[in-house]
């Protein structure tokens, strides 16, 4: 079962496409995060949403606000990814232990072995005020990512 709005978020320690690592409870007290999972790099839909996000990502991002997309795909295949498609956000790496962050938010398919479609809005306290769950071949409305954080200030 999906994380619904009003429950703690699960931190969680990931690497990025740099192997930088990146902390959920890093943003504690500072900003929203936009948590979006993805199945599959390199696919067609998540190529086309996440350079719906790279291309939106000045109305996305400030101080205030961060985007983290998150997929069961390697470190090194995010990365080949990532300079591909110009994205210049956090890509990070829930490979190993396969699928935890994903199992913790609920949204990982454990026949297709990947994140399902879905994604969360944190807010600084680290309560998920929002979330959307998209079936594998639907792309998610980049512009309800807005409305959510406007709503979680």
């Amino acid at each position: 079962m999906a994380l619904a709005p009003g429950q703690p978020a699960p931190d969680f320690l990931l690497k990025d496409q740099h192997g930088q690592s990146v902390n959920l409870s890093s943003y504690a007290g500072r900003a929203d995060v936009v948590v979006v999972f993805y199945p599959y790099a390199f696919s067609s839909v998540c190529s086309a949403e996440l350079s719906a996000i790279r291309d939106r990502l000045d109305d996305l991002v400030d101080d205030e606000t961060a985007v983290l997309g998150i997929s069961c795909d390697p470190m090194f295949a995010l990365r080949a990814y990532a300079d591909r498609d110009g994205l210049r956000f956090p890509l990070l790496s829930d490979f190993w232990p396969h699928g935890e962050v994903s199992r913790a938010y609920g949204v990982f398919d454990e026949v297709l072995g990947c994140a399902r479609r879905s994604s969360f809005v944190v807010d600084r306290a680290g309560l998920v005020r929002w979330a959307v769950h998209n079936p594998m071949g639907e792309a998610r409305d980049i512009d309800a990512y807005r409305a959510a954080l406007a709503a979680a200030r």
